[in-house]
This record gives C-alpha cells, structure tokens and sequence, in this order.
C-alpha cells in the first residue's frame, strides 16, 4: 500500500480505498448467493454392468457429499429433454442410442459450452450408428479390454484439476480398456494411464477431449463395486463433474 500512495498520491489511495470496500462486500454476500449446486444426469442402462447399483447409487452418493445434485435414468428417451436444466452431462450407458434428434442435442449441449463426463460403458465402440460419438466426442475408444484384474494407474498430469488429491499412483481391480485415439479424431490429453503387465503397451485411462466449447472428461475405470468403491476413482468422479462444470478453482 505505501507504494501505491507514494506513486500516485490521493488518486492511489481512493483506488485502494475503493478495492478494499469491493473485496469487504463481497466478503460479506449472503450464502443465498452462492452459485446453484451442479446439476448432472447420469445415463445409464445397458449389458455387462450393474448400472443402478453403481453407477446410480453409489456414484450419486460420492457427488452428493460434494453438494452436486446427481439424478439418474436408464431411459434414453429422458435426457433430451433434461438438457436445458444440465450443468454436465454423463454418459455411461451402452444400450442402442438411434436417436439422430438426441445425437443433435449432445453435441448442442458441449458445443453450448456444458460439461461431458464419459464413463466406462460409455468410453466402448458402442454404435456403429454414431460413429461421431467416439471420433469428436471421446478422441477414440475400446473395442477390447484386459481380464478382469489388478493393475496400477499412474497419474501423468497431477496438476491438472481433474487429478486433485488423486495419489500419483494407485492399484485398482477394474477392466483395464485397450483405449486408442482416433488419429481424424477429436485431440484428446491424457491424465492418467495404465500399462498392461502382460504385453507392455500402456493405454490411457482418464482424458480431457477438446471439442468446441464444452469440457470433456473420459473415465475407463468403473467396472464394479472394486472400483466405483475406490477412493481415487471416487475423487476423479467428483473432480470431472466440477472441472467440466466450471467450478474448479
């Protein structure tokens, strides 16, 4: 402060008297003010998984604690409609998406600037009929995955605010996906990844895709109660949710 009233006299201090009041009332704004929780849909439903167990009660769980307001369907036919009252979107699911109406209105959500979280079910080669999903919205995708097992997740990009309070390097029983970018693709930065003991190759496991203004998280963990259970798995769900939400710091 005494440089800036040695610099620029009264004109200095009025201006430093004037950010001081600005910083106090906002200081003092009443909690009613406080931005709306996040809203996210989850989409679930399909083969292979125990979607409402994990992928609706207990990752609902984990966001609720955060103070995100997590809903649920396993009905294609709801999301289209729920798009306009979304913060972020999640995509989970693997059942037949033929909608070209609700195809549209995806990409109109990201493209609008809202949040896409990807998981699991949702990161597979699902619809031959949709080939636009994987190439712009998910950079790539699995078609195969490692036996069901162990294998340990290093974290490449620990600054990154989808990696907070994430350990650099943590062990997990999941379906390690053989994930591979699309090389027309949508280009896509790799968070974390996982080498497949058995043959070498290391395969990404958590990424943002950049794709016009919305912010994309895909996650290929989630399997079971193994990882849907695990604390880092459940501080990437809470962290994507908010970073594709746009309320991380």
């Amino acid at each position: 402060m005494t440089t800036l009233l040695h610099a620029t006299g009264r004109a200095g201090f009025l201006l430093f008297a004037t950010l001081t009041i600005s910083v106090c009332v906002q200081a003092q704004t009443p909690a009613s003010e406080a931005p709306d929780p996040i809203s996210v849909l989850t989409a679930g439903g399909g083969a292979s998984h125990d979607f409402d167990r994990w992928f609706h009660e207990e990752d609902a769980g984990v966001l609720g604690k955060a103070g995100i307001h997590a809903a649920y369907t396993d009905a294609l036919a709801h999301i289209l409609p729920a798009l306009d009252t979304l913060d972020v979107l999640r995509i989970v699911t693997n059942q037949p998406m033929t909608d070209p109406e609700l195809h549209e209105g995806v990409f109109y959500f990201v493209g609008a600037g809202k949040g896409l979280v990807i998981g699991h079910p949702g990161a597979w080669y699902n619809w031959l009929n949709w080939p636009e999903y994987n190439q712009e919205l998910v950079g790539g995708g699995s078609r195969s995955h490692r036996q069901y097992g162990a294998f340990t997740v290093q974290v490449i990009e620990p600054d990154h605010p989808v990696m907070a309070d994430v350990p650099t390097e943590f062990t997990i029983e999941d379906e390690l996906y053989r994930s591979e970018r699309d090389p027309e693709g949508s280009s896509i930065h790799v968070l974390a990844e996982a080498e497949e003991v058995e043959t070498g190759e290391t395969y990404p496991i958590v990424w943002t895709v950049h794709h016009t203004n919305g912010r994309i998280v895909v996650n290929t963990l989630g399997h079971d109660g193994a990882a849907h259970q695990h604390p880092a798995y459940a501080r990437i769900l809470r962290n994507s949710v908010e970073w594709a939400a746009r309320r991380t710091p």
